[in-house]
């Protein structure tokens, strides 16, 4: 098997990379790269596999200099005679920011690149799967607290919280658009958050979040609401065995499923054990964000209920200081906060049908392992691009 794999050096993609890269089926893995060089790029992916001390192996792994955002990368690929006996595309390049400010890059790396790639793919002689790797949370906002199935999605009608969710669910449907469906392979992860193993995470995402939530302690959202949450090495071995598993669908969920998912009110059990120090959480309405809001730029109105939180509020202004810091981080924070309202719970009962992998342990359990990793994470640093 000769794979072409995008995103290698991200979250997903690097635990792909190194996953895949163990299965005596694979021969070749080209991995597409900004670099200026293809020293560069070695060096990069040589840094994807130093990080858990992994064996990197220079004859299997390839690099292959370009971006999403080349408008002549269809064509460099087309050109690139190496590439002709690739068999396997997984496709894990995206840009997941939740930020407004970065929709156009989103929609560009998410549509575009994805275009690109498939106007290569489709012509590939040998092509037998196209691996794309999704979100769950394209079923949108409107639905809410109950088990989500594959087949739901992809819904045009559905709204969405963040662009990213959006171009994910055009990105299935340009897949359709290209391909047959026999060569389609849809992988939907839901929340990836850190590693269970005890190993640094590969990456800070949605970890800032949960590290952020964990320094205010005075939560605006609903503590019950149901969260599908996975950790990343889960999730690469989910979709690894998936791709070479007997399958009987095209779509399936990655994800902790009814038995597998926690709560904000489990997990911040887990934290205040851990940071014992901190005031104990109290998770508020949602409604009270608004005044949060107003409180840090100074315009709440004094017979506002928040007040009534003023312990909070003196912890607050103790531990950061300047309200400036707490628009930030609440400006960040807001579409994880709405997201965690949904209530979200993905089915997977396809995977664990098709693969021999059993449920993800919870969230609340497997977290204990990062613990240290979120204690230094750095929270007004990461709120600037969420």
């Amino acid at each position: 098997m000769n794979i072409f794999l995008t995103g290698a050096t991200g979250l997903v993609g690097g635990e792909l990379l190194v996953t895949l890269s163990q299965r005596k089926e694979v021969d070749k893995i080209y991995c597409l790269l900004r670099s200026q060089t293809e020293e560069q790029a070695l060096a990069r992916l040589e840094q994807v596999f130093n990080l858990h001390e992994d064996d990197f192996d220079r004859d299997k792994i390839i690099p292959v200099l370009g971006n999403l955002f080349d408008e002549e990368l269809t064509a460099s690929l087309k050109s690139n005679k190496q590439l002709e006996d690739v068999d396997v595309i997984v496709h894990s390049a995206a840009n997941t920011s939740f930020s407004r400010v970065n929709d156009d890059l989103v929609e560009k790396a998410n549509i575009g690149g994805l275009t690109k790639i498939l106007l290569w793919a489709k012509d590939l002689p040998h092509l037998q799967t196209f691996l794309y790797i999704g979100t769950a949370t394209i079923c949108g906002k409107d639905v809410k607290d109950r088990v989500v199935h594959e087949d739901e999605s992809p819904n045009l009608d559905a709204t969405h919280l963040v662009k990213y969710t959006y171009t994910k669910m055009k990105g299935e449907l340009l897949i359709r658009e290209h391909l047959p469906e026999e060569k389609i392979l849809i992988a939907r992860p839901s929340i990836i958050m850190g590693d269970s193993r005890p190993v640094v995470p590969r990456s800070p995402v949605i970890l800032w979040a949960m590290a952020t939530i964990n320094h205010l302690r005075l939560i605006p959202v609903n503590e019950y609401a149901q969260l599908d949450i996975i950790p990343v090495d889960y999730a690469a071995n989910a979709i690894v065995e998936l791709l070479f598993a007997d399958r009987h669908y095209h779509v399936y969920h990655i994800s902790a499923g009814e038995e597998g998912a926690t709560t904000a009110n489990k997990l911040s059990k887990t934290l205040s054990a851990y940071f014992d120090e901190m005031p104990p959480f109290n998770f508020i309405n949602k409604s009270l964000l608004n005044q949060v809001k107003h409180w840090a730029k100074n315009r709440l109105q004094p017979d506002s209920e928040l007040y009534s939180y003023r312990e909070y509020l003196d912890y607050w202004k103790e531990t950061f200081q300047d309200k400036s810091k707490l628009r930030v981080l609440f400006s960040g924070l807001d579409p994880y906060l709405e997201f965690m309202e949904l209530g979200h719970v993905f089915d997977n009962s396809r995977l664990l049908e098709d693969v021999n992998i059993g449920n993800s342990v919870p969230a609340d359990i497997y977290i204990n392992n990062s613990m240290q990793f979120v204690e230094k994470l750095d929270i007004l640093e990461g709120a600037i691009d969420p």
